[in-house]
Protein backbone atom coordinates (compact mmCIF):
# COMPACT_ATOMS: atom_id res chain seq x y z
CA UNK A 1 0.00 0.00 0.00
CA UNK A 2 2.64 2.50 0.79
CA UNK A 3 4.54 2.28 -2.55
CA UNK A 4 1.18 2.08 -4.14
CA UNK A 5 1.49 6.21 -5.20
CA UNK A 6 4.94 5.07 -6.55
CA UNK A 7 4.30 2.34 -8.71
CA UNK A 8 1.22 4.05 -10.78
CA UNK A 9 4.05 7.02 -11.68
CA UNK A 10 4.03 7.02 -15.51
CA UNK A 11 7.62 8.15 -15.19
CA UNK A 12 7.95 8.21 -19.07
CA UNK A 13 5.20 10.55 -19.44
CA UNK A 14 6.65 12.60 -16.84
CA UNK A 15 9.90 13.04 -18.78
CA UNK A 16 8.26 13.55 -22.55
CA UNK A 17 5.24 15.67 -21.13
CA UNK A 18 6.68 17.84 -18.64
CA UNK A 19 10.38 18.01 -17.92
CA UNK A 20 11.68 18.21 -22.05
CA UNK A 21 9.14 20.67 -23.09
CA UNK A 22 9.36 22.79 -20.14
CA UNK A 23 13.11 22.51 -19.99
CA UNK A 24 13.69 23.45 -23.47
CA UNK A 25 10.68 26.16 -23.40
CA UNK A 26 10.67 27.68 -19.96
CA UNK A 27 14.41 26.28 -18.89
CA UNK A 28 12.67 24.90 -15.71
CA UNK A 29 9.71 22.92 -14.40
CA UNK A 30 8.32 21.24 -11.36
CA UNK A 31 5.73 18.41 -10.02
CA UNK A 32 3.45 18.17 -7.27
CA UNK A 33 2.58 15.06 -5.55
CA UNK A 34 5.69 12.97 -6.81
CA UNK A 35 6.41 10.25 -4.59
CA UNK A 36 2.86 10.45 -2.28
CA UNK A 37 2.38 11.51 1.23
CA UNK A 38 4.10 8.09 2.69
CA UNK A 39 6.93 7.74 0.95
CA UNK A 40 7.32 11.46 1.06
CA UNK A 41 6.97 11.52 5.33
CA UNK A 42 9.98 8.65 5.09
CA UNK A 43 12.04 10.82 3.46
CA UNK A 44 11.10 14.13 5.64
CA UNK A 45 11.73 11.64 8.81
CA UNK A 46 15.26 10.62 7.70
CA UNK A 47 16.25 14.40 6.58
CA UNK A 48 14.94 15.71 9.77
CA UNK A 49 17.12 13.37 11.73
CA UNK A 50 20.37 14.15 10.20
CA UNK A 51 19.65 17.72 10.74
CA UNK A 52 18.63 16.67 14.68
CA UNK A 53 21.88 14.46 15.44
CA UNK A 54 24.27 17.41 14.25
CA UNK A 55 24.83 16.05 10.46
CA UNK A 56 24.22 19.05 8.95
CA UNK A 57 27.08 21.67 8.41
CA UNK A 58 27.01 25.06 7.37
CA UNK A 59 26.56 25.63 3.73
CA UNK A 60 30.08 26.73 1.88
CA UNK A 61 30.54 29.63 -0.62
CA UNK A 62 33.11 28.76 -3.16
CA UNK A 63 36.53 30.14 -2.36
CA UNK A 64 40.79 29.12 -2.89
CA UNK A 65 40.99 26.11 -1.22
CA UNK A 66 38.24 25.60 1.47
CA UNK A 67 34.94 26.59 1.51
CA UNK A 68 34.13 29.79 3.12
CA UNK A 69 31.17 29.86 4.82
CA UNK A 70 29.04 33.72 5.07
CA UNK A 71 25.86 33.55 6.77
CA UNK A 72 24.40 36.78 5.45
CA UNK A 73 25.02 35.21 1.67
CA UNK A 74 24.15 31.49 2.33
CA UNK A 75 22.38 30.05 5.50
CA UNK A 76 21.97 26.63 4.73
CA UNK A 77 23.19 23.78 7.19
CA UNK A 78 24.15 20.66 4.71
CA UNK A 79 25.19 17.40 4.68
CA UNK A 80 26.24 15.52 1.64
CA UNK A 81 25.05 11.88 1.14
CA UNK A 82 25.08 9.20 -1.37
CA UNK A 83 21.71 7.52 -0.23
CA UNK A 84 23.13 4.46 0.31
CA UNK A 85 24.27 5.67 3.78
CA UNK A 86 22.24 3.99 6.68
CA UNK A 87 19.50 6.03 8.05
CA UNK A 88 19.34 7.22 4.24
CA UNK A 89 17.22 5.24 2.67
CA UNK A 90 14.21 6.72 1.08
CA UNK A 91 16.35 9.60 0.57
CA UNK A 92 18.44 6.75 -1.87
CA UNK A 93 14.76 5.36 -3.76
CA UNK A 94 13.80 9.13 -4.09
CA UNK A 95 17.17 9.61 -5.95
CA UNK A 96 16.82 6.40 -7.48
CA UNK A 97 13.19 7.78 -9.57
CA UNK A 98 14.87 11.03 -10.17
CA UNK A 99 17.68 9.10 -11.72
CA UNK A 100 15.01 7.02 -14.08
CA UNK A 101 13.46 10.56 -15.06
CA UNK A 102 16.64 11.68 -16.08
CA UNK A 103 17.81 8.84 -18.50
CA UNK A 104 14.12 8.97 -20.00
CA UNK A 105 15.07 12.55 -21.14
CA UNK A 106 17.97 11.66 -22.95
CA UNK A 107 18.92 12.78 -26.01
CA UNK A 108 15.78 15.31 -25.72
CA UNK A 109 18.28 17.91 -23.53
CA UNK A 110 20.17 19.61 -26.38
CA UNK A 111 23.84 18.47 -26.96
CA UNK A 112 23.86 17.08 -23.45
CA UNK A 113 24.84 13.65 -22.59
CA UNK A 114 24.47 13.35 -19.21
CA UNK A 115 26.40 9.73 -17.42
CA UNK A 116 26.71 11.06 -13.86
CA UNK A 117 25.46 12.89 -10.95
CA UNK A 118 26.78 14.81 -8.08
CA UNK A 119 26.12 13.41 -4.42
CA UNK A 120 22.43 14.52 -2.53
CA UNK A 121 22.83 17.79 -0.67
CA UNK A 122 20.33 17.85 2.03
CA UNK A 123 19.43 21.08 3.22
CA UNK A 124 17.90 23.27 6.01
CA UNK A 125 17.70 26.61 6.57
CA UNK A 126 17.03 27.51 10.28
CA UNK A 127 13.79 29.70 9.96
CA UNK A 128 15.83 32.69 11.13
CA UNK A 129 15.62 34.83 8.34
CA UNK A 130 18.34 33.62 6.49
CA UNK A 131 18.48 32.69 2.25
CA UNK A 132 20.63 32.16 -0.44
CA UNK A 133 21.70 35.79 -2.64
CA UNK A 134 21.06 35.60 -6.43
CA UNK A 135 23.68 33.34 -7.78
CA UNK A 136 24.17 30.74 -10.80
CA UNK A 137 24.65 27.07 -9.76
CA UNK A 138 27.35 26.62 -12.60
CA UNK A 139 28.99 30.09 -13.63
CA UNK A 140 31.92 28.56 -14.76
CA UNK A 141 31.75 25.40 -16.96
CA UNK A 142 31.90 23.04 -14.18
CA UNK A 143 29.31 20.30 -16.06
CA UNK A 144 26.58 20.85 -14.33
CA UNK A 145 23.87 21.02 -16.59
CA UNK A 146 20.19 20.44 -14.29
CA UNK A 147 19.77 21.01 -11.00
CA UNK A 148 17.00 19.01 -9.20
CA UNK A 149 15.54 19.69 -5.75
CA UNK A 150 13.21 18.18 -3.91
CA UNK A 151 11.23 19.90 -1.27
CA UNK A 152 10.10 18.65 2.04
CA UNK A 153 8.39 21.21 3.97
CA UNK A 154 4.13 21.04 5.04
CA UNK A 155 1.22 23.39 5.59
CA UNK A 156 4.23 25.85 4.07
CA UNK A 157 2.59 29.18 3.58
CA UNK A 158 5.10 32.19 1.73
CA UNK A 159 3.20 34.76 2.95
CA UNK A 160 4.21 33.34 6.17
CA UNK A 161 7.34 31.43 6.14
CA UNK A 162 9.17 33.02 3.07
CA UNK A 163 11.34 30.84 1.87
CA UNK A 164 10.46 31.24 -2.03
CA UNK A 165 12.93 30.02 -4.60
CA UNK A 166 13.01 32.94 -6.99
CA UNK A 167 14.21 32.19 -10.70
CA UNK A 168 15.33 34.40 -12.90
CA UNK A 169 15.07 33.14 -16.33
CA UNK A 170 18.07 34.33 -19.30
CA UNK A 171 16.22 37.02 -21.93
CA UNK A 172 12.49 36.60 -19.80
CA UNK A 173 10.76 39.24 -18.90
CA UNK A 174 9.55 37.69 -15.81
CA UNK A 175 10.26 35.49 -12.62
CA UNK A 176 9.28 32.30 -11.50
CA UNK A 177 8.66 32.20 -7.44
CA UNK A 178 8.63 28.13 -6.42
CA UNK A 179 7.06 27.16 -3.24
CA UNK A 180 8.99 25.07 -1.34
CA UNK A 181 5.85 23.22 -0.78
CA UNK A 182 5.93 19.02 0.55
CA UNK A 183 6.49 16.53 -2.12
CA UNK A 184 7.20 19.33 -4.90
CA UNK A 185 9.99 18.31 -7.57
CA UNK A 186 12.03 20.71 -9.24
CA UNK A 187 14.21 20.91 -12.31
CA UNK A 188 15.82 23.88 -14.13
CA UNK A 189 19.38 24.35 -16.14
CA UNK A 190 22.40 24.57 -13.63
CA UNK A 191 24.08 27.82 -15.61
CA UNK A 192 23.66 31.25 -16.62
CA UNK A 193 20.22 30.48 -18.20
CA UNK A 194 18.64 30.72 -14.77
CA UNK A 195 20.24 32.80 -11.85
CA UNK A 196 18.05 32.19 -8.99
CA UNK A 197 17.77 33.36 -5.21
CA UNK A 198 16.33 31.83 -2.01
CA UNK A 199 14.45 33.79 -0.46
CA UNK A 200 14.54 34.66 3.66
CA UNK A 201 13.08 31.70 4.96
CA UNK A 202 11.10 32.22 8.20
CA UNK A 203 10.93 28.50 9.57
CA UNK A 204 12.75 25.22 9.08
CA UNK A 205 12.72 24.95 5.53
CA UNK A 206 14.34 21.21 4.04
CA UNK A 207 15.36 19.86 0.63
CA UNK A 208 17.21 17.22 -1.08
CA UNK A 209 18.67 18.57 -4.27
CA UNK A 210 21.42 16.56 -6.56
CA UNK A 211 23.40 17.91 -9.94
CA UNK A 212 23.24 16.08 -13.05
CA UNK A 213 26.71 16.81 -15.08
CA UNK A 214 26.96 16.81 -18.84
CA UNK A 215 29.81 14.47 -19.25
CA UNK A 216 32.03 16.51 -22.20
CA UNK A 217 31.99 19.33 -20.09
CA UNK A 218 32.22 17.74 -16.86
CA UNK A 219 36.03 15.80 -18.32
CA UNK A 220 37.40 19.39 -19.48
CA UNK A 221 36.73 20.50 -16.09
CA UNK A 222 38.22 17.95 -14.30
CA UNK A 223 41.52 18.15 -17.10
CA UNK A 224 41.38 22.08 -15.92
CA UNK A 225 41.36 20.78 -12.32
CA UNK A 226 44.29 18.83 -12.78
CA UNK A 227 46.41 21.09 -14.65
CA UNK A 228 45.75 24.10 -12.21
CA UNK A 229 46.50 21.54 -9.37
CA UNK A 230 49.42 20.15 -10.76
CA UNK A 231 50.75 23.99 -11.49
CA UNK A 232 49.94 25.00 -7.96
CA UNK A 233 51.99 22.02 -6.33
CA UNK A 234 54.96 22.91 -9.11
CA UNK A 235 55.01 26.41 -7.54
CA UNK A 236 54.33 25.51 -3.84
CA UNK A 237 57.64 23.10 -4.31
CA UNK A 238 59.85 25.64 -6.01
CA UNK A 239 59.46 27.98 -3.16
Amino acid sequence: MILQHVMQLDLKKLATECIIPALQTRGYCYMDNFLGDLVGDCVLEQVQQMHITGRLNDGQLAGKRNGISKRHLRGDQIAWVQGTEKGCEAVGFLLSLIDRLIMLCEGKLGKHIIKERSKAMVACYPGNGTGYVRHVDNPNGDGRCITCIYYLNKNWDAKVNGGVLRIFPEEKSYVADIEPIFDRLLFFWSDRRNPHEVQPSYSLRYAVTVWYFDAEERAEAKKKFRILTATEQEENFSQ
